[in-house]
């Protein structure tokens, strides 16, 4: 947990890694995923914990081997040389915490919309309304300054896996009992059952995000060389085997026809099943309450993930308006820039369709991870970095990314549009950005020390 003097030992990093990737990512792309793969979503779960594994041992080595460690931005400024790549790489990753952001408030509106059971006020849709709100809400908080203690977020994190195994452990009794366990292929879209789980697989790639916060608050972390790779090596497996249980007893005991009419809210029908309208409501609930944790947790480190972008001239110096805290401890964030977050998040909730904040998502963090699991193949003359991880990190989201394209040109050619005119106009500000800042000379690499 948290030592006395407010660093993080590895119960509090596993929690924040678990935090990030369990906070509401499962009650959000579960529906998405299982109307790609059907009855194999499990398997998509575990392709895509695998390559976020891989890209994780990726920045574990990445990390190991710069000076001054850091994240993605860090690696390709020092790796590679290059001050663009790196500040394309910011902000490629703030546009994927938008995205996961926005994804966790259109969970947030679809759950609340389904306890109240009323979808309209006053002619106006609540849905989006809902969404806009709770993003609002932690706008505010963090302008404002609050911030959760370490021990909290560890409780909070502790519930959200207790509700999420209880889940599972009734779930799955209940589906034995009835002979109703299925694990086997069965597809829902017109392509081989392989197929679809590899393309399910990339878009819930958004779902293991997270654990890489960890390296954005290494001055938090007790001993963080020896403690983000045991919390990384522990939370990921950790998420599969829960995405994995989730996905096995929802597709068991919900037909997937009905999957389909309710992606938003699917592990709350799934939970009706053995549970009644008591285990719709409690798995109701959680998701509430995990996904609103999911945005403030997002919201809070994506700034301080800014803030150090703006001190290393990747972001315009503009957004660097600092909220209130103390400014020795470095306690506070950002304003402008939380600001421009929650109107993007927004924006991006209101007028988006799931699938199409999934997949932008996920989209942005397979070409980041993709990245960063090259950059390691290219430090793999080193004695202790071995290729093979990272080999499988970049053949992994190599494969996703085209396939995911191909899906949503298929299946959602509106999203597939909408998601590629958004990251042609996204790299195009970012080349125009980076390219009129004229940076100096990147700092010398010692990656062949």
């Amino acid at each position: 947990m948290a030592d006395s003097d407010g660093t993080l030992g590895l119960t509090g990093a596993v929690s924040m890694a678990l935090g990030g990737m369990i906070g509401g990512g499962i009650y959000a792309v579960l529906g998405v995923v299982v109307n790609i793969s059907g009855t194999l979503s499990w398997l998509a779960f575990s392709l895509a914990g695998l390559v976020a594994m891989c890209a994780g041992y990726s920045y574990i080595k990445l990390n190991q081997l710069s000076d001054p460690e850091g994240a993605s931005p860090t690696y390709l400024e020092w790796f590679a040389d290059s001050s663009t790549l790196a500040g394309m790489a910011g902000w490629t990753l703030l546009l994927g915490y938008i995205g996961s952001m926005a994804m966790y408030g259109y969970a947030f509106g679809s759950y609340s919309v389904d306890i109240v059971g009323q979808e309209a006020l006053f002619g106006v849709p609540l849905r989006p309304l809902l969404s806009a709100a709770i993003v609002l809400a932690f706008v505010g908080l963090n302008v404002v300054g609050v911030e959760e203690s370490n021990w909290v977020e560890i409780v909070l994190v502790v519930v959200k896996i207790l509700v999420l195994v209880g889940f599972i452990a009734l779930g799955l009794r209940y589906a034995l009992d009835g002979n109703q366990l299925r694990t086997g292929a069965r597809s829902v879209e017109g392509v081989s059952t392989l197929s679809a789980a590899v393309m399910a697989a990339a878009v819930s790639f958004v779902a293991f995000q997270g654990w890489q916060l960890l390296f954005y608050s290494q001055a938090t972390i007790e001993d963080h060389s020896d403690t983000n790779p045991k919390a990384i090596f522990v939370s990921i497996p950790t998420a599969v085997a829960i995405y994995i249980g989730v996905a096995i007893v929802t597709t068991s005991l919900v037909g997937l026809d009905l999957i389909a009419e309710h992606p938003e809210t699917a592990l709350a029908v799934a939970a009706e099943q053995f549970g009644g309208s008591l285990g719709h409501l409690v798995i109701s609930l959680s998701a509430l309450f995990s996904t609103a944790s999911a945005i403030n947790a997002t919201l809070f480190t994506s700034a301080q993930f800014s803030d150090r972008l703006i001190a290393n001239g990747m972001l315009p110096d503009v957004l660097d308006a600092d909220s209130p805290g103390d400014p020795e401890e470095g306690s506070g964030l950002p304003t402008r820039i939380v600001l421009v977050f929650g109107a993007l998040t927004t924006a991006f909730t209101v007028v988006g369709s799931l699938q199409g904040i999934t997949s932008f998502a996920s989209l942005t963090f397979i070409v980041v991870f993709g990245g960063m699991s090259y950059l390691a193949l290219t430090q793999r003359d080193h004695e202790d970095v071995s290729a093979i991880p990272p080999a499988i990190g970049l053949v992994g989201t190599a494969t996703f990314l085209p396939l995911m394209l191909w899906h949503l040109f298929s299946a959602q050619r509106g999203v597939f549009y909408t998601v590629v005119a958004i990251s042609a106009v996204a790299v195009a500000v970012e080349l125009a950005y980076f390219r009129s800042k004229r940076f100096g000379q990147p700092p010398a690499t010692h990656a062949d020390d």
